[in-house]
């Protein structure tokens, strides 16, 4: 039978106890670069988001949708249509998700319904911005109200929604450009 004295029990914790500290501290670790590599993906990659509020209505739901958001797009790569998020220039702590309705050189009318501005009023986007407006003209902050966008504000693009899953969807451009008609 094994009876270790007062020096091999001290031997064999310290043992257990530096087992028990190595798979720990590899336990640590491999959460640091999970956590490294989602930070990762979601800064420079992707992401799955919860967009909520009744600007775009009736594209989102009002209660909340989660989506997926592209964040391998070039701001220079968005076309009219896309669903793009951009940090708010009226409160930079928040990100907003709207329809790009004018690319750099486009003439847009500033607000077709004609109650934040003359729907006869027009401007012609500058070079390194983009028009944004939401689908619920009534209840969204946009480019009617903060002009156009600087492209440096753009962080993504919306490529589907993914939940609820019975309104699940790849997002496609719904727009149409209309030229001197």
């Amino acid at each position: 039978m094994f009876a270790p004295g007062a020096r091999g029990w001290a031997n064999l914790l310290n043992q257990k106890w530096r087992h028990r500290l190595r798979s720990t501290g590899l336990y640590c670790l491999m959460f640091i670069q999970a956590a490294c590599t989602a930070h990762i993906c979601a800064e420079h990659v992707g992401w799955v988001h919860r967009v909520i509020g009744p600007s775009m209505v009736p594209t989102m739901d009002p209660e909340g949708e989660w989506v997926i958001e592209s964040r391998l797009i070039s701001p220079h790569k968005l076309r009219r249509g896309d669903l793009a998020t951009y940090i708010s220039p009226l409160d930079p702590s928040r990100v907003v998700c709207k329809r790009v309705i004018g690319l750099p050189g486009d003439v847009i009318c500033v607000d077709p319904t004609g109650k934040m501005a003359p729907s006869t009023e027009h401007v012609v986007v500058p070079k390194g911005h983009l028009w944004m407006s939401g689908d619920n003209a009534e209840l969204s902050r946009d480019s009617r109200e903060y002009g156009p966008v600087s492209m440096a504000l753009v962080k993504g693009r919306q490529v589907a929604r993914i939940w609820p899953p019975s309104r699940a969807i790849v997002f496609r451009r719904n727009f149409k450009y209309i030229d001197n008609v």
